[in-house]
């Protein structure tokens, strides 16, 4: 009751403020890529203009008020909701108030969606990547009807406003179909407005020429993973357009982009191994990107730590069992964590994994202690796994130097910490 009640005053109090300071406003949806996509469209933006992101992954309705915002959750200190409430307050008056927002927009129950744009309505809309199994499909008939909550972004946007799709993906791009505004489209596939080539991942990071109406300029990101690291950055290049920034100044400021904790970060490992580091969270299609960049990596032995992946439904026997079989043909080790993830275990093993070589733990703390025992000078281990299964846990107990995990981790705060 009292969380309601707060979410109604903050909601109400970023809805005043975005009445009297009116910045343009970027939403962010889709499965997967939201958090990444939205760090790399603030890392090119801000190189020019005063912009405000959301903090972490702030994309449900309180968490989207605290992001307009600017403030943090006080989780559960009382003293702290008070002190969000007069602080955003004052915000409605703020005469530095940025003049663009980057915003995180997720939904995990029908009509979430509704609640977000009751408090902005974004000027340009950006759709991700959605997948076969969409994240948080669970309380969802299916997978179109998730893709139809999350089109709400795009389909009541006036014609002047600006569409950004995930050309790749094909029912990101189907919904070209649903909005009347400008239309741009990224992704590795050729025909995409901005697109990506020759692309090329090593320990330093991934590369790729940038391509955008005849033009081409090369773009490194350093410590940052996988293609679909690369489509965030395509997507921000897009917004940079938008915005009338040139690909040079677009590219130049990529060199100030990060991964958020969590999401494939490569970190050194105990015994001079490395982590591959994406334990933020997990859906079968973040799963399966983490999985390609394991394959694409070189790495003496590849080892997998894959925790439940939480919130599919009905999809959960099958899609878990569809990753073990694809770790059976990329991983030399694999454990897993929790009860759903035995099927893909399972999966593996009989696949063809030598079963003496996989092996299921109940809680991640005990993986990590398994771990520690059997890694070696030069393996390469991924850790993945849903945001409850605490996966983090097991990167802080492999990596060199845990006296970093504060600032290098996922759910590092007080109350995670003070989490079972």
């Amino acid at each position: 009751m009292i969380k309601k009640i707060i979410t109604k005053i903050l909601a109400l109090e970023a809805k005043l403020a975005l009445k009297k300071h009116k910045p343009k406003i970027i939403g962010i949806t889709g499965s997967v890529g939201k958090s990444s996509a939205k760090e790399a469209i603030a890392t090119v933006l801000e190189s020019r203009f005063n912009i405000r992101k959301s903090a972490k992954s702030y994309n449900s309705e309180l968490g989207m008020a605290l992001a307009v915002l600017g403030l943090k959750t006080a989780w559960n200190n009382p003293i702290g909701w008070i002190k969000n409430v007069i602080s955003g307050f004052k915000e409605i008056f703020n005469q530095n108030f940025p003049k663009i927002l980057v915003l995180e927009m997720g939904v995990d129950r029908p009509r979430d969606f509704d609640k977000l744009l009751k408090i902005a309505r974004p000027d340009i809309g950006i759709i991700t990547a959605l997948g076969e199994i969409p994240a948080h499909v669970e309380f969802f008939s299916g997978p179109e009807e998730i893709a139809g909550e999350k089109s709400k972004l795009i389909k009541n946007l006036p014609p002047e406003s600006w569409v950004i799709l995930n050309f790749d993906d094909k029912k990101v791009w189907e919904m070209k179909l649903k909005t009347n505004a400008n239309v741009l489209s990224f992704g590795f596939v050729a025909g995409a407005d901005i697109s990506a080539s020759n692309y090329k991942i090593s320990e330093d990071g991934v590369s790729f020429k940038m391509d955008y109406k005849g033009s081409s300029v090369p773009v490194r990101l350093k410590n940052v993973f996988g293609k679909h690291s690369a489509c965030a950055a395509l997507s921000a290049a897009a917004v940079g357009v938008i915005f009338e920034m040139n690909l040079i100044e677009i590219s130049e400021a990529f060199s100030k982009y990060q991964a958020p904790p969590g999401r494939l970060r490569l970190l050194p490992g105990i015994k001079n191994s490395l982590i591959l580091d994406d334990s933020y969270n997990a859906s079968p299609l973040a799963t399966e990107a983490a999985l390609d960049t394991l394959q694409e990596l070189e790495a003496k032995r590849k080892l997998v730590a894959f925790g439940d992946m939480l919130e599919i439904g009905k999809f959960t026997i099958s899609a878990h069992q569809a990753l073990g079989k694809k770790i059976s043909k990329i991983a030399d080790y694999f454990v897993t964590v929790g009860p759903r993830s035995k099927f893909a275990a399972e999966e593996a093993v009989a696949e063809g994994m030598n079963k003496t070589k996989v092996i299921n733990f109940s809680t991640s703390q005990e993986a990590a202690i398994h771990l520690k025992s059997i890694i070696q000078e030069g393996d390469l281990i991924l850790v993945k796994g849903s945001q409850a299964m605490r996966m983090e846990k097991i990167v802080e107990e492999l990596m060199a130097h845990p006296e970093e995990a504060r600032n290098l981790l996922a759910r590092q705060d007080k109350y995670w910490k003070n989490k079972e």
